[in-house]
């Protein structure tokens, strides 16, 4: 299994993303972190380069259904429609449906306990 965690939009906190990809690394995963201010465009370019199972966004600033949605549509653009796609950070319940419906594969909320996190991850086929 390889993670790439990444960080879209302008967001310029990082501390979840990285408590998250240390609990993945820990748990035997192996992550890719992205770094801060990625464009959807890149976040795609880096997880085909990477050859990933899983892309983990985390979004703090409230674009999460766009960003994802530009995420999705250009994994498939460019016929890498099999990455998978998890959300995470500060997404409100009314928007969890939006993002399911748009592809994504798990959200997971501000708060979520990190060994539901790393139990999903363990569980998911590569």
């Amino acid at each position: 299994m390889k993670v790439l965690v990444a960080k879209p939009g302008l967001d310029g906190h990082d501390r979840g993303a990285k408590v998250v990809a240390y609990a993945l690394r820990d748990a035997g995963v192996e992550v890719v972190y992205s770094g801060l201010k990625r464009t959807p465009e890149e976040i795609v370019a880096e997880a085909i380069q990477e050859d990933v199972d899983v892309i983990g966004l985390s979004v703090l600033s409230g674009a999460h259904v766009p960003l994802t949605r530009r995420v999705l549509d250009g994994l498939r653009a460019h016929g890498a429609g099999e990455i998978r796609l998890v959300v995470g950070g500060t997404i409100p319940p009314r928007d969890v449906d939006a993002l399911l419906v748009l592809g994504v594969s798990r959200v997971f909320p501000m708060g979520t306990p990190l060994p539901e996190i790393v139990k999903f991850f363990q569980e998911v086929t590569p």
